[in-house]
């Protein structure tokens, strides 16, 4: 006598919780696929993990081979990082930037160090020694991450052997980051107020070596892609983004310049030393996926060419005979030396300070952009005063370069798919946050 009632019970209540599932869809998504109707067929690209990119998914809606809407979903890899920020000190919060982009992490690392360091003041107080360091840091990251970018959007066209190629030189960068930070991935390397440490013996020489064979790397690889009739047809004339359209939806990076806009933070708003460097900003015509991939060859090309004048130029010379400086010399925010610590109250005192309740910003909010291989990586800061943010807004640009997904793919063909998120070079660990 009980069983249809619970019967029905269940058929109602699994009618009402299909009902909330719907409300809990993200408003736009749950009022585009109630637009996906009628002959043409909605086709979910992933939730899956394409090569390095992390977990995207795009609901796609098809008439026949041809895209006629198509909706990003992102926050697969959501941690929260800004949140977690605001429960932990600055220099806590250095490992979870190498999460973000981590295919370049020193990078990361820099440009948060540099937001700090600005809310501080001391932006402009920071060695010669330490900032030549830190660009030559930040430029080889840039090669890396353009490196597996190139390889893995060659792969997902087809080209197998760029993807190896490529990779065999970033395993040269691994092993300069391993020597350098200690750890080849998460590097954790910038500290506030400079670095972990100064370079290790070799450390120097070793670069110069790296940036040599790289040319030679880079330019096997466009004898590879660059005249390929295949790569050529796949990439030309696809995914063309207009300079107008680029601003309009905020992408910068070389996603930005390869659509023929000049913008890169090195030259416009000059941080570190890069105002005394001498360096070309890549920049394209057409704005298609082709454009893309030479801006960033060209790209990996200045690079090498800015690590070779920071070589010749970085004060101390590559042993650091003089005893130049890493780090500010300000006890208040840069750890003091072991052997003062065990000898000395004061820097006793210090380190207990710094290590327990952080560097002790003052009261402020600010934004820093920095030119990460990705586009604008920003970070910006609300301070109430003390050792830890009252709130972090991460700019990742990834995010931003991904939102114009649903205006660039409806048009083009389901296979020109791989060849555009190919060439935009996102990581969702950046996007999500």
């Amino acid at each position: 006598v009980i069983m249809p009632e619970i019967r029905s019970i269940e058929a109602r209540d699994s009618a009402a919780q299909a009902a909330a599932a719907m409300k809990a869809l993200p408003k736009p998504i749950a009022e585009d696929l109630g637009d996906m109707q009628g002959e043409k067929m909605v086709l979910n690209m992933g939730p899956s993990h394409p090569s390095t990119h992390g977990v995207l998914r795009i609901i796609l809606e098809l008439d026949g081979e041809i895209i006629t809407k198509a909706i990003p979903d992102v926050g697969y890899l959501h941690r929260g990082d800004e949140k977690i920020a605001e429960n932990m000190t600055y220099t806590q919060f250095i490992p979870y930037t190498d999460r973000l982009d981590y295919l370049a992490p020193l990078a990361n690392n820099v440009a948060y160090a540099l937001a700090v360091e600005k809310l501080l003041g001391i932006q402009d107080k920071l060695p010669p020694r330490c900032q030549y360091i830190r660009v030559i840091c930040c430029e080889l990251a840039r090669i890396s991450a353009h490196l597996l970018g190139i390889g893995c959007f060659a792969m997902d066209v087809g080209a197998m052997t760029v993807f190896l190629h490529t990779f065999t030189e970033r395993e040269k960068i691994y092993n300069l980051a391993e020597a350098l930070s200690g750890a080849r991935f998460t590097t954790s390397y910038t500290r506030i107020g400079g670095v972990s440490r100064d370079t290790p013996p070799g450390w120097c020489e070793a670069v110069r070596k790296f940036a040599n064979e790289v040319v030679v790397n880079i330019q096997e690889t466009e004898t590879l892609l660059t005249r390929n009739r295949i790569w050529v047809d796949r990439t030309k004339d696809i995914g063309v983004i207009s300079k107008e359209d680029a601003i309009s939806w905020g992408l910068t990076g070389p996603n930005l310049r390869g659509s023929g806009v000049n913008y890169d933070l090195r030259k416009d708003q000059p941080y570190l030393c890069y105002k005394d460097l001498e360096f070309d900003v890549p920049v394209g015509e057409v704005g298609d996926c082709y454009d893309r991939y030479l801006v960033r060859m060209e790209e990996m090309r200045q690079s090498v060419r800015i690590i070779h004048q920071c070589l010749d130029k970085i004060p101390g010379g590559f042993d650091n005979k003089s005893k130049e400086p890493v780090n500010v010399p300000d006890g208040k925010i840069v750890l003091p030396p072991k052997n003062k610590v065990l000898t000395s109250m004061e820097e006793l005192i210090h380190q207990f300070m710094l290590v327990t309740q952080g560097v002790n910003c003052p009261p402020g909010e600010i934004y820093f952009g920095h030119e990460n291989p990705k586009g604008e990586l920003g970070f910006y800061i609300h301070s109430r005063g003390g050792g830890t943010p009252y709130r972090m807004k991460i700019r990742s640009p990834s995010f931003v370069n991904l939102s114009i997904l649903s205006h660039l793919l409806p048009g083009h063909m389901m296979s020109d798919t791989v060849s555009i998120l190919g060439s935009l070079d996102f990581v969702m660990g950046e996007c999500d946050r």
